[in-house]
């Protein structure tokens, strides 16, 4: 079953006893336990945590048999749970441990393998999420749309007392992608910055972090601009902050791949949301999409091919060649940009 906020506040006014969200990131599967826990804070005042991947059943069955000193219900929280690392046997108690405990309410994280965007439980997971979803509410958190996670930067924010001026939540989102503990951390950094009040675009252009892949991103555009310098420029700060040479050009061959999938969706009119679908981009996808088939509306097929062509060159220099690899990557881009150029 897929996350739903509205499911989700359902069984929270219904008082279910236990609730399972796994994701194959942790920040996806603790952003819906830490609802749970807040709601359930005022009526089940005691917690106990008992970490993953796997406690003891003596320890869960203690924890869930416990009488709250407090009154009402108590709660055990398993973040980070693997029911594959118990036996069959094991996870079979753990299972009637979690389901026929009155009084106490589990809530519960996993993280699940994940391949080209989708989830690939195993046998004894997929056993252990049926139980739960026969129990209580057990969901998958899918990732938040842009729109979600704009809005919850807003309400980060909020809980420090500022705000975000227009615009400026995006492009906290361009800079520093969507791992929502690295946001969580900027929007408090931002906060205090702007002394509990407005956060400006100014303010996120120099404070927050960039991350690798937004920064090779911002490369590729000033290439494809004809704005060589400044893309060599952003290339030095890059290897000044001491990234491999190898992952900057992995980033930017990423980068030309989306143009030239884009390119050939354009080519045999497939929308981009099909072309998400086939390779398996998941978060932000349209907003990387429908920036790289801007940028393949400019190119031929040939000037795209060359680019590739060198980006590979570029992986093998810089994996068996001596000579300095910051001087490899500016001679790449370099090429990138003379292939860019119209003939």
């Amino acid at each position: 079953m897929l996350y739903s906020e509205a499911e989700h506040n359902k069984r929270l006014k219904a008082g279910c006893g236990l609730y399972c969200f796994y994701a194959g990131e942790e920040a996806l599967a603790l952003a819906p336990a830490q609802k749970t826990l807040r709601a359930l804070e005022p009526d089940a005042p005691e917690m106990t945590t008992l970490p993953g991947p796997a406690p003891t059943l003596e320890e869960v069955e203690l924890a869930a048999g416990t009488v709250s000193f407090f009154g009402g219900r108590r709660v055990v929280y398993l973040p980070l749970l693997r029911p594959a690392a118990y036996g069959e046997k094991d996870l079979a108690s753990l299972c009637d441990t979690l389901t026929g405990s009155d009084g106490t309410v589990f809530v519960i994280t996993c993280l699940v393998e994940e391949k080209y965007g989708k989830l690939r439980p195993g046998k004894r997971e997929q056993a252990f999420f049926a139980a739960c979803e026969k129990a209580g509410y057990c969901a998958q958190a899918g990732r938040p749309t842009r729109q979600a996670l704009a809005a919850l930067l807003g309400q980060w924010a909020g809980e420090c007392g500022a705000r975000f001026a227009p615009g400026a939540d995006t492009a906290l989102l361009d800079r520093c992608g969507e791992d929502q503990f690295l946001l969580h951390g900027e929007v408090e950094k931002l906060a205090a910055l702007a002394g509990y009040g407005t956060i400006t675009r100014e303010m996120v252009a120099a404070a927050c972090a960039v991350t690798l892949d937004a920064d090779t991103f911002d490369m590729v555009r000033l290439v494809s601009a004809g704005q060589t310098q400044a893309a060599l420029q952003k290339l030095g700060v890059l290897l000044a902050m001491q990234n491999e040479p190898v992952a900057i050009a992995g980033a930017l061959a990423g980068n030309y791949l989306d143009i030239y999938r884009a390119f050939l969706a354009r080519g045999s009119r497939r929308t981009l949301a099909q072309l998400a679908k086939d390779f398996g981009y998941t978060g932000r996808w349209n907003y990387r999409l429908e920036t790289a088939a801007r940028t393949a509306a400019r190119c031929t097929r040939a000037q795209l091919e060359q680019c590739l062509a060198i980006l590979a060159r570029l992986d093998l220099d810089l994996k068996r060649s001596r000579l300095d690899k910051g001087l490899l990557l500016q001679k790449a881009v370099c090429e990138l940009a003379l292939a860019g150029q119209r003939q």
